[in-house]
């Protein structure tokens, strides 16, 4: 054999011992000779798990990304990643994301890999093998897993997750019987897939796609549409083309990107979670991505994505309406979208989606009759409150609450709020801003999906629908409500919302972009020195790792040390 081409060759076409011990040890799975004759190796990193039940079927997927890659000429070898899958796991899948970028970038760095498809579905499995992909930088494509079919209740629609919070304020008003609840489990989650709402995993899928990181149009294929394997079986072949022109996430993922993605998000009526992931994206490949960015760049994007929770339709309706192409079509034609920028097919966006033709302009309006306007997006709130920001997702809020003052109920934790907010006797208005802490990246930890609690049951029983919440938590791209999200610094570490107490006076501004704690500073300058940091038990372990080193909300919630990229240079011998 001769000497290196390709990375995978230092081991498959190595000489003497070494490469006897990596062909042979191979062909105990039935590989014959000629897998070592120098053609690309493909490595597919499965987020496959029977715990996450959004990746469930991502087996079947791969199978079809193997198909395309051996079409291409490729060897393909399919490898586990941890599977972080937000339904089951406790405290947070979001705890858990940064680990699965660690694996993912040290697996694919430690083997003999020349390209990468990242197979991904729940939540934290998009961003977190785009985040370990960025940091190796070998040329990598995304295949999400799709969402699933419509639920179906009762002869209407249903969203998972976003009919899961109306569920359960219906049932506390007693409007919906316990068995109706029990029945309706089934009807929301009836196929294999993500979440079939614009929650955090479609929202992460369509944000890959908008990247160019994810093949045109595969974002919205439902999980159970054989589309779905055709284009994983495509994005095989063109893993293959891609290690060929040395086509990598670094030349993909640029700042004129990441300005289409938010621009994108906002267009789809997207998750404020989003701007967790992006940050912590941008983080890994040294792209400069302030906070503000998410506020600024989506000023003159309305939302034209008539998706629950923001609107009426699903995923499934999206995908037959023509999909993410004609969303970035319109950006496109009404100058909004950077159209040179490269994406996985090595064509520029502009072109991948020029031809996109919408079928359903109920569903994806013309941006002249948009579902919302302009301006109505995520918003960046500055203040007092949260000196290094906090985010409010303006299309899921109540328009009467955008402005508004009240007096603050504050809770130490989501778990003191849920003790008491069935109480009867508890001392709380519709005026009030319920204040939930302890529910940040260290505090709780992993920043959790919690701060859109249920409403008090006695207020909900008297119709009242919404309330101004604010946490250093996050929301679930499913949920809605004037909740102002991801307030930073969180609580645990000193930030102002630690200082807060019942009574105080919170304004609310969003079309000032502020959040304002009415106290003077001198009093919060006496309650910062009574403060001290919350006590944990954690001496060692993943979780004192985490809280050790995660960055706060802006930062991404990303580990310090985990930021940037640490290329893909061959490791020195095993044996």
């Amino acid at each position: 054999m001769t000497g290196p081409k390709r990375r995978s060759a230092h081991w498959f076409a190595a000489e003497g011992r070494s490469g006897m011990l990596y062909r042979s040890w191979m062909r105990n799975q039935g590989f014959g000779p000629e897998v070592f004759d120098g053609r690309p190796v493909i490595g597919i990193a499965s987020t496959w798990s029977e715990l996450a039940p959004c990746n469930s079927h991502l087996d079947r997927v791969a199978d079809a990304v193997k198909r395309g890659v051996w079409q291409a000429g490729g060897f393909p070898l399919v490898f586990p990643v941890p599977a972080t899958g937000e339904t089951l796991m406790r405290p947070t899948a979001m705890l858990y994301r940064n680990m699965l970028a660690m694996a993912a970038e040290e697996l694919i760095r430690a083997n003999p890999l020349d390209g990468v498809v990242l197979l991904s579905g729940c939540d934290k499995t998009t961003p977190g093998l785009l985040m370990g992909a960025a940091s190796v930088d070998l040329p990598a494509v995304m295949v999400t897993g799709g969402p699933m079919l419509n639920g179906k209740f009762q002869g209407r629609d249903v969203g998972s997750g976003t009919h899961v919070w109306k569920f359960e304020a219906e049932i506390k008003a007693g409007r919906m019987t316990v068995e109706d609840g029990y029945a309706a489990e089934g009807c929301m989650a009836r196929s294999n897939g993500h979440c079939m709402t614009m929650g955090t995993a479609s929202t992460m899928a369509c944000v890959a796609e908008a990247l160019g990181m994810q093949l045109p149009g595969s974002a919205t294929w439902p999980a159970v549409d054989m589309r779905r394997m055709e284009v994983a079986q495509e994005a095989g072949r063109r893993i293959v083309d891609m290690v060929e022109q040395d086509l990598r996430p670094s030349t993909i993922l640029t700042r004129e990107a990441f300005e289409n993605a938010i621009r994108t998000n906002a267009a789809i009526g997207g998750s404020t979670n989003a701007i967790i992931h992006l940050t912590a994206l941008a983080g890994r490949l040294g792209v400069d991505l302030p906070l503000d960015d998410f506020d600024a760049l989506v000023r003159d994007v309305p939302t034209i994505v008539d998706l629950m929770p923001s609107g009426r339709f699903l995923m499934e309706d999206f995908c037959y309406a023509g999909g993410l192409p004609v969303v970035m079509r319109q950006l496109d034609e009404a100058g909004l979208l950077h159209s040179e920028a490269v994406t996985v097919t090595g064509r520029a966006v502009g072109e991948n989606v020029a031809g996109a033709e919408c079928w359903n302009t109920e569903v994806i309006r013309p941006m002249a009759e948009p579902l919302l306007p302009s301006g109505t997006g995520t918003a960046i709130l500055r203040g007092n409150l949260c000196p290094n920001g906090a985010v409010i997702k303006q299309s899921a809020a109540s328009p009467s609450l955008m402005h508004h003052e009240g007096r603050a109920l504050v809770f130490d934790s989501p778990e003191a709020y849920h003790a008491v907010c069935d109480d009867e006797d508890l001392d709380v208005t519709p005026d009030d801003v319920l204040v939930i802490r302890g529910a940040g990246p260290k505090g709780y930890p992993g920043m959790p999906e919690v701060a859109n609690v249920p409403l008090p049951a006695k207020l909900l029983r008297e119709g009242v629908s919404d309330m101004v919440r604010i946490s250093d938590g996050r929301m679930s791209g499913t949920g809605f409500g004037t909740v102002v999200l991801h307030v930073s610094p969180e609580a645990a570490v000193g930030g102002p919302l630690a200082l807060v107490r019942t009574g105080d006076r919170i304004e609310l501004d969003v079309p000032a972009r502020r959040l304002t704690l009415h106290v003077d500073d001198e009093e919060l300058d006496r309650r910062r020195a009574e403060w001290s940091p919350p006590v944990t038990d954690e001496a060692g372990g993943y979780r004192w790792l985490y809280r050790e080193h995660v960055l706060q909300a802006e930062g991404g919630v990303d580990f310090g040390f985990l930021r940037g990229s640490r290329g893909s240079e061959v490791p020195r011998e095993s044996h």
